[in-house]
């Protein structure tokens, strides 16, 4: 019986999370209700009210689980240290690829942007472990660099999304990656 149970769970929570993120495609949040993503889903709402508290609670739920999923990812590979950072990029390009749709509604222009903030902070995660290693910038300086470097990287990465992901996860790593070494001498 508790196995039936389990599946059902996860089923309903599955669908809940497709129906906002259908839904989130055409339009913000702010403009979504329960009863839509029930309607699509097929759920009604009492059984959605037994799993999160409202749309925003489902939202968070699912960036929650994207930031989680990508930083088991991203700790699951090993990388030589003089290719690490073209490596972890271009791994969390491939993410990406894998969840288009997903990546593509939550980083809109009209999303929420707890979204990018998160993928801010999980990023600039593993990037502080690097930095701070090996180089001589305080702990205030490697902050705002850090801010610098992420914002620009995942505008770029938006942009590449946009684009209908023209390149590939393996160029975009490497021209991502010499931006931030080499800025505007890389133009030379």
């Amino acid at each position: 019986m508790g196995d039936k149970l389990d599946r059902r769970k996860k089923y309903t929570r599955i669908v809940l999370k497709e129906s906002l993120i259908t839904l989130l495609a055409r339009k913000p949040i702010s403009e979504i209700t329960v009863k839509e993503i029930c309607e699509l889903a097929d759920i009604n709402r009492s059984t959605f009210y037994t799993h999160y508290t409202d749309q925003y609670d489902l939202l968070s739920k699912i960036e929650e689980e994207i930031t989680e999923d990508m930083n088991e990812y991203l700790n699951s590979y090993n990388y030589p240290a003089e290719e690490e950072s073209i490596q972890m990029t271009q791994k969390i390009l491939e993410y990406v690829i894998e969840n288009k749709f997903m990546f593509h509604t939550l980083l809109k222009k009209d999303a929420t942007p707890t979204f990018e903030k998160r993928m801010m902070e999980l990023t600039r995660g593993f990037m502080m472990n690097n930095w701070m290693s090996d180089n001589h910038l305080g702990q205030e300086e490697v902050n705002y660099l850090s801010t610098f470097v992420i914002s620009g990287a995942i505008h770029v990465i938006k942009d590449w999304i946009a684009n209908d992901m023209d390149q590939s996860p393996k160029d975009m790593a490497y021209m991502i990656n010499n931006f931030i070494n080499y800025g505007f001498s890389y133009l030379d």
